[in-house]
């Protein structure tokens, strides 16, 4: 790419059926990977194979704006039940329409519009919603649509780039819902660390431009890594100070003749000693929040009986009475529509309030951030130019000091707006938001383009941030690690949740499977369970299913211990000593090694299986 080397002599194979996360750095190579699978790219060298008469699928950029309806596109999105069903209104072979009204039934189309209208609904489509047309909606609506029409498709390997930038949180729980079910290959890059905990049994990690495969989620693959350097680091340092050792030997004793055949043996092993890498994470600039001058008394803010809207006398959201303290952590729930952006507005002084009251605490400063906001920064001007607007007094000194808080890299600083990454646009726009010291902080989806480690950083931001914060956001860890009240808005209102983000999943869920029926009848009868009666039933069935989770928790301790006896053997064999002192064990060492390794990838297979056995079960 560009005369630029983005993956080198990686190999990796892929189970059939797994559940992969594709993680890596942002600008690593990891769509272009994508690329090459679909065979939009080829690799310069090496292979790329998949199995016979696999179908692979992946998001379209966007829906097309056309008058067709949103639930005709995702049908159409089944090639071969449209081409049926199209030549089914022509043909007058008997045998030939035998043969498409059997193939028809093979793959289940009679109930081909109630899939699409599910996933269209589990996407945030109501009913009416699927019988617009798609020019009705804006692109971000359409992209939703585009990732149902691939869903329903329901490809052999299904290929998902960063599908949760264009979802809210409730459209989130459903795809991690749907992904954990999905009945073929899915392999999925995204920065979402709950994503990729709940619906990923593997992980792909990019790095160094080397591919390294993992079982287990994503919380798992960082666990077993850290480990992994931490083991490399100690092995790094034991064979440097052996190499010293040998060094200072063939330096003290070459030209000593008595000595010069133990010299020339120091000399031969140093050739032989294959280095181990010392591998450095890559630092991560943090976020930084300035805090406020003055401490705001609380309430800092104040609603009573307050309507919002956008027109007059048609309020979105009605009769409000509502407190926020400066020490509250509040994140906003309800699905897109339902006017968590607009309380976000009201709260930071950019809406006026349509009737009651909004009583404001003096010297309350309100930082708001929200992603359509990156558009409003200037293409041509640099990150200095930026931060001198705000204080133009200041030499230039103590402004680059101030970007560099900001997370940007001195050759960054220089870089024109235009030609910055999304996650360091993010970063610049953060840092002007909340430059002065606010009270209140406002974030609305502030993660669509940080990376993991970045989106860590901002979790260490916030939680040391000593005002108050409204977070608007579809990253459910960033919630759970930093928020301390939920805010639930729908239906023109809002109130606490009480709950936890778990009791809000089964509480879309199962509202998903409750929702009314379309214009066909396509109506889904299960009847409505309570927040109390769904807690109750998936604790009977993690109960019922401990057995199974102990084998599998066996299974993964034995493979943390193999992959540490593995270590231990090819360091004894990467040992030169071991070749001068005791040769005659090396044998024995490279084949109990060999047996290990057999038995390493028995143990994953197993493993692996029962994990899919105990997903299964415990959504089913």
């Amino acid at each position: 790419m560009a005369g630029r080397l983005l993956i080198d002599q990686a190999s990796v194979t892929l189970p059939a059926g797994s559940k992969t996360g594709f993680v890596g750095r942002n600008g690593t190579g990891k769509s272009t990977l994508f690329r090459v699978i679909t065979g939009d790219l080829s690799p310069e060298t090496g292979s790329f194979s998949l199995a016979k008469h696999m179908k692979i699928g992946q998001v379209a950029q966007e829906a097309p704006a056309t008058e067709e309806a949103l639930i005709d596109i995702v049908l159409q999105a089944d090639k071969e039940r449209t081409a049926l069903m199209l030549e089914a209104e022509t043909v007058t072979d008997p045998i030939r329409i035998a043969e498409i009204h059997m193939r028809l039934a093979d793959i289940d189309a009679h109930s081909a519009e109630s899939r699409a209208a599910s996933i269209l609904s589990g996407l945030g489509f109501s009913p009416e919603e699927q019988r617009r047309p798609a020019s009705s909606f804006s692109g971000g609506w359409r992209m939703r649509v585009a990732l149902a029409a691939v869903l329903f498709a329901q490809p052999d390997l299904l290929l998902l780039d960063e599908p949760t930038n264009y979802l809210d949180l409730e459209g989130v729980l459903w795809l991690v819902d749907y992904i954990k079910r999905y009945p073929h290959t899915v392999v999925i890059i995204s920065h979402d660390r709950d994503l990729l905990n709940m619906a990923c049994t593997s992980i792909i990690h990019l790095d160094q431009r080397k591919l390294t495969f993992w079982r287990g989620n994503y919380d798992q693959f960082e666990r077993q890594r850290l480990e992994k350097l931490e083991l490399q680091g100690k092995q790094h340092a034991k064979q440097e100070a052996h190499r010293k050792h040998l060094e200072a030997f063939v330096d003290r004793f070459r030209a000593k003749a008595s000595k010069a055949r133990q010299a020339q043996s120091r000399i031969k092993a140093l050739e032989k000693l294959k280095p181990i890498e010392l591998y450095v994470d890559s630092h991560v600039q943090p976020f930084t929040f300035p805090d406020a001058e003055k401490k705001a008394a609380s309430p800092i803010i104040a609603l009573d009986s307050t309507n919002i809207g956008y027109e007059a006398d048609k309020p979105i959201l009605k009769n409000l009475t509502l407190r926020i303290d400066n020490d509250d952590r509040i994140a906003l729930l309800g699905s897109n529509g339902n006017g968590k952006s607009t309380l976000a507005k009201l709260i930071a002084g950019r809406l006026e309030a349509q009737s009651g009251t909004l009583t404001v605490s003096p010297n309350l400063k309100t930082s708001f951030f929200a992603q359509h906001q990156l558009d409003d920064l200037h293409p041509e001007e640099n990150a200095i130019e930026h931060v001198k607007r705000l204080v133009p007094d200041e030499s230039e000194a103590k402004v680059r000091s101030r970007v560099a808080r900001m997370g940007l890299s001195t050759e960054k600083m220089l870089t024109p707006a235009k030609d910055l990454s999304g996650g360091e646009k993010a970063r610049l726009l953060m840092g002007l938001a909340t430059f002065h010291g606010p009270n209140l902080l406002i974030l609305d989806e502030p993660t669509n383009h940080l990376d993991i480690d970045s989106r860590e950083e901002l979790v260490h931001a916030l939680n040391s941030f000593n005002g108050a914060v409204i977070l608007i956001a579809h990253d459910r860890h960033l919630i759970e690690a930093t928020m301390e009240r939920l805010w639930l808005v729908r239906d023109g209102d809002v109130k606490p949740f009480e709950g936890d983000l778990d009791d809000y999943r089964n509480l879309i869920l199962s509202d998903q499977r409750n929702s009314g029926e379309t214009e066909n009848s396509i109506i889904d009868n299960t009847p409505k369970l309570s927040k109390v009666e769904l807690r109750r039933q998936a604790a009977q069935r993690r109960e019922a299913l401990k057995p199974l989770m102990k084998k599998i928790n066996e299974f993964d301790s034995l493979i943390q211990k193999l992959q540490k006896e593995i270590q231990s053997l090819t360091s004894q064999l990467e040992d030169p000593a071991l070749y001068e002192k005791e040769p005659e064990k090396v044998p024995a060492i490279n084949q109990e090694l060999s047996k290990k390794k057999q038995k390493l990838s028995v143990t994953e297979d197993s493993w692996l299986e029962l994990s899919e056995e105990y997903e299964a079960k415990l959504n089913a």
